[in-house]
């Protein structure tokens, strides 16, 4: 039994209002929980103020330093006061809360700086002589002239130094100045205009750690070149274009191909009217999109900006304002999934070029060679007469039988015929089968391999899905109903599913009490646990708001059924079987991946092959 002698009071406590400083303090705990945060909050007014360049400068992790200098519009001299003070602020007249268009509204951040750290604000405005004002334990200094040519800079030092017992809860400088970073970089790709330099200044020596200089271009061009910066250029290189509106929601941005996936979901950038916001049921979506694609434990990258009428969604649900809550939730959601899955067939066969530069690096040597002659590329017919010099003799054929390789003969096009050589297709002309399991396909400019079980996994998978959505699923009634006891509010998120969960092939009704019975499961799962399936379908109601839980199982059903039915690796496939392979995967979308999201074939370049063996 746990001891709450402490809880105990010999007498009733009186109940009483708290001081001005103890509410700043308290509120500080939830808009500064680290240094992180005040950097946003502060990067975040310096936007409000339309501000075209930001620099940050922090010490320490933002401990004893946190500097923001902005070329925005500033704060007069006679604001300067109610800057600081509690729930005052230029962005909203509290009439309307859901018509917010700024990042900030609250106007808590400032007075909850003052109040567990030394703040000092300097600003000028367009006309006017500069002034800066002070703020020390939430203590109010007098305003003061000072030397300022444009904007505002707003400096905090010694953080919790009011409140020491908060600075016991932050982690190491390192780990404080990477949160720092990440905030910045993700406010970045909010504003692609807008320039961005963070500085640390730890130790005395000031060093650039991250920088941004503004965009130009449409709004594309600009999304492109500064996630290029902030994100890297392997990402939108693998990247898809995004581009939907529906019934008022604007999905704009980059999604990345399957096989560019992550080992954690820290590549998932969300926005919604440019504030960068973590929400779940968006979250939720992007997982989802990608739920054919990609296998357990495997995640998405992305960039996706929502823009709609402010009255749409609300902002002001949470402290941080890092989740949002719209009017319709659904709408938002299906937007997300129908839009990703739209971009991410069109992209047909395509697949991350990362996979080729990692089998360029295994087989690159560790230590550069040393520049060699180059020859001339020999021409067309020096070619041909070289290999007709090089044709392997009588009886070489037959030792092919006892090798795991077989090259197949090259077939030249008749003579005026109209059909593009194979060579030009995508996935070129099927060349060799090695080890009963790669095709060796030569095009243009290179070669490719093709792992023929992975990839007819998924030219059999989508045919099935075809089928799946041309004739429904098929149920299996059962010859006695299940009861399953299923606890509120499960149960009612069922019940009001019941309709969509039919097309499924799930049939349920209400059995009384908390109990559902189950008379129809879909044939596909075969034998199935009643109480399980209810269960997972339950909470991905509560999740997402629909049933991708059973969706996500028949579809797993799919992809085995497609395994089991798909070339076998060590099966000997003949010249037409190889290339009729290749062009399937070139009319099919998401063929650049199996069932499992792991590559369907690898391309190379000539030149880096070239490379390889020190041509180039």
């Amino acid at each position: 039994m746990n001891d709450a002698s402490h809880k105990m009071h010999p007498a009733r406590p009186a109940i009483r209002a708290l001081d001005e400083a103890a509410i700043n303090r308290i509120a500080a705990g939830e808009v500064v929980e680290r240094p992180a945060s005040a950097v946003k909050e502060l990067v975040e007014n310096a936007l409000d103020a339309g501000a075209r360049r930001i620099e940050v400068a922090q010490a320490d992790g933002g401990k004893t330093l946190i500097r923001v200098t902005d070329d925005g519009h500033g704060i007069a001299a006679g604001d300067l006061p109610l800057a600081v003070a509690r729930h005052a602020t230029s962005k909203i007249d509290g009439s309307d809360l859901l018509n917010i268009t700024s990042y900030g509204f609250r106007g808590e951040a400032l007075a909850s700086m003052g109040a567990v750290g030394r703040l000092c604000i300097a600003s000028r405005v367009a006309g006017a002589e500069a002034a800066e004002i002070t703020v020390t334990g939430g203590r109010l200094g007098e305003v003061r002239p000072a030397a300022l040519r444009r904007g505002t800079v707003v400096e905090l030092r010694d953080l919790f130094r009011a409140t020491p017992a908060r600075l016991k809860f932050l982690r190491s400088d390192r780990a404080e100045a990477q949160a720092i970073g990440d905030i910045l970089r993700r406010l970045a790709m909010a504003e692609p205009f807008v320039s961005f330099t963070l500085t640390d200044g730890s130790g005395g020596e000031e060093r650039v750690s991250f920088r941004a200089d503004a965009e130009t271009g449409d709004l594309f061009d600009a999304l492109h070149g500064r996630l290029t910066r902030v994100l890297g250029a392997e990402f939108t290189k693998n990247a898809l274009r995004i581009e939907a509106a529906r019934d008022g929601l604007r999905l704009t941005g980059y999604a990345a191909l399957p096989t560019y996936s992550r080992g954690a979901a820290v590549a998932q950038h969300l926005f919604v009217n440019g504030r960068p916001v973590k929400d779940r049921m968006l979250l939720g979506a992007l997982r989802a999109a990608y739920m054919d694609v990609l296998p357990a434990g495997r995640y998405p990258a992305a960039a996706l900006y929502i823009d709609c009428d402010p009255e749409l969604v609300d902002v002001n649900v949470h402290p941080a304002k890092t989740e949002v809550r719209f009017r319709d939730p659904g709408l938002a959601r299906g937007l997300i999934i129908s839009a990703l899955r739209h971009a991410l067939a069109e992209a047909g066969h395509r697949a991350s070029s990362t996979v080729g530069a990692g089998l360029l690096g295994t087989a690159r040597p560790e230590a550069p060679a040393a520049p060699r002659y180059q020859m001339d590329r020999p021409s067309a017919s020096a070619r041909a007469a070289a290999y007709g010099a090089q044709a392997p003799q009588p009886g070489f054929a037959e030792m092919a039988r006892d090798w795991s390789a077989r090259v197949e003969s090259v077939e030249e096009a008749p003579q005026g015929a109209e059909e593009t050589p194979a060579e030009r297709l995508p996935l070129g002309a099927a060349r060799a089968q090695l080890h009963e399991t790669y095709i060796l396909a030569q095009t243009m400019d290179g070669m490719v391999i093709v792992d023929a079980h992975a990839a007819h996994e998924r030219l059999v998978y989508e045919r099935l899905k075809r089928q799946f959505e041309a004739r429904g699923v098929a149920a299996q009634a059962l010859l006695i109903p299940e009861v399953v006891e299923m606890p509120e509010p499960g149960r009612t998120r069922l019940i009001e599913a019941a309709q969509a969960l039919a097309t499924l092939g799930l049939v349920i009704e209400p059995f009384g009490g908390e109990a559902l019975a189950v008379r129809e499961t879909p044939a596909l799962l075969g034998e199935v646990d009643a109480p399980a399936l209810l269960r997972d379908v339950a909470d991905a109601l509560e999740e997402t708001g629909s049933a991708t839980a059973l969706e996500a199982r028949l579809m797993a059903v799919l992809s085995r059924m497609a395994c089991h039915g798909s070339v076998r690796s060590g099966r000997r496939l003949r010249a037409g079987e190889m290339n009729a392979l290749l062009r399937e995967m070139e009319a099919t979308p998401l063929s650049g991946q199996c069932n499992h999201g792991r590559p369907t074939y690898v391309e190379l370049k000539l030149a880096d092959i070239e490379r390889l063996f020190g041509r180039r």
